[in-house]
């Protein structure tokens, strides 16, 4: 039986809301995974303004959500890692910003990890009458709308939506959808025909590599890297190495030896990089932000998935991909520095490539292996 202080409150007016607030300040994946959740809140409260809050890494992604009609950007306390000095005036700011927007509800979205009580207080003293959430353990009157957990395993976008079906959304389908701005298309346009070789109408089939990751235990090696960038080079494909600024190390080391590869370090912002996903024929990263925009772009992908995290929570659902993972006695662990040698991405680069040219092989024909080695493009 569920805790009797479980979805106490009363029903929630959802057609008749003015302004909600959505609540995912994590990363650039979790706020695309985020998308069907806020589809099913647009559907369920049709004049609402929408305003997200989210982290400067995942309020990125918000140009390519239609649904979103405003930001809040802030790292939050209650995500930070431990160890640092975050001043309680930061706490009180956001109070004050949440207040000002005058929200009639708060819907907070998290993982099975992760409390949604500290932003629910925050949003209890900021005035939001209505806060919807979901956890495994009761937290008081932080939550009017407290939704206890389904089981752990349970995919993050199945577990936004079903916090929401509680409370009376209507359910709503769970494919991954972004919007490419228009100029954020042509800009990655230009890139691909400035940099690659094309003329406008046709061009050599791309691959996309991300090497980055949210932190270092969920990154295939960059020498690996390397060695994938060379071989699907030497496979006829053309190879762009795209990252952040911050990034810039991890992609000059994957690609700076592989001839003809184009390395993109921090050159442009979130919406070109789903741009330049749509565009190539196959991207290989990291457990991050790239695999979900591929997975929402239809765009083949192959995923190094450290042992950081389950598969199944994160797994791309929507488009053709190839998982790749050494299962470890340890995962997962949830740890941002792998204490061992990474034995969960102890993943031949021969596989990786293999994999790379299977999706894209299906995706487009065997181009690699034709005289011209070209397509039209896209």
């Amino acid at each position: 039986m569920e805790h009797p202080a479980a979805l106490a409150g009363p029903p929630v007016p959802w057609r008749g809301l003015a302004r909600v607030l959505v609540i995912r300040p994590d990363n650039l994946g979790d706020v695309v995974m985020a998308g069907p959740a806020l589809r099913a809140l647009r559907w369920a409260a049709p004049r609402a303004r929408l305003d997200l809050l989210a982290a400067p890494a995942g309020a990125a992604a918000a140009a390519l959500l239609p649904e979103v009609d405003g930001v809040l950007t802030a790292s939050v306390s209650w995500q930070k890692t431990g160890g640092e000095d975050v001043p309680v005036t930061d706490d009180l700011d956001l109070v004050e910003r949440i207040g000002w927007g005058g929200y009639e509800a708060a819907v907070i979205l998290t993982s099975f990890s992760q409390a949604p009580w500290p932003a629910a207080y925050l949003c209890r003293l900021a005035g939001v009458p209505v806060r919807v959430g979901m956890s495994k353990e009761f937290g008081g009157a932080g939550l009017t709308h407290w939704v206890p957990s389904p089981p752990d395993e349970t995919h993050q976008v199945d577990r936004a939506l079903h916090m929401l079906e509680r409370v009376g959304v209507p359910p709503a389908e769970g494919r991954l959808r972004v919007c490419v701005p228009a100029e954020a298309a042509r800009t990655a346009r230009r890139l691909l025909d400035a940099r690659s070789g094309g003329d406008g109408r046709g061009r050599r089939p791309c691959a996309l590599i991300l090497p980055g990751a949210s932190c270092s235990a969920r990154r295939y090696p960059p020498d690996r890297f390397a060695r994938v960038a060379g071989l699907l080079t030497a496979a006829g494909l053309r190879v762009l190495v795209a990252g952040t600024a911050r990034e810039a190390s991890l992609v000059d080391a994957t690609g700076a030896g592989v001839p003809g590869a184009v390395l993109l370090p921090g050159r442009f912002d979130v919406p070109v990089l789903a741009a330049l996903i749509d565009a190539v024929d196959v991207v290989v990263c990291n457990n991050s932000g790239g695999a979900h925009l591929a997975s929402a772009l239809g765009t083949p992908v192959v995923v190094l998935f450290a042992g950081t995290e389950r598969v199944e929570q994160y797994r791309p659902r929507f488009g053709p991909a190839s998982i790749l993972t050494v299962p470890t006695a340890c995962s997962p662990c949830r740890q941002f520095a792998c204490p061992f040698a990474l034995d969960c991405l102890d993943i031949p680069p021969e596989q990786v490539a293999a994999e790379a040219l299977r999706l894209a092989d299906e995706r487009g024909g065997p181009w690699w292996r034709t005289p011209a080695g070209t397509r039209d493009a896209r």
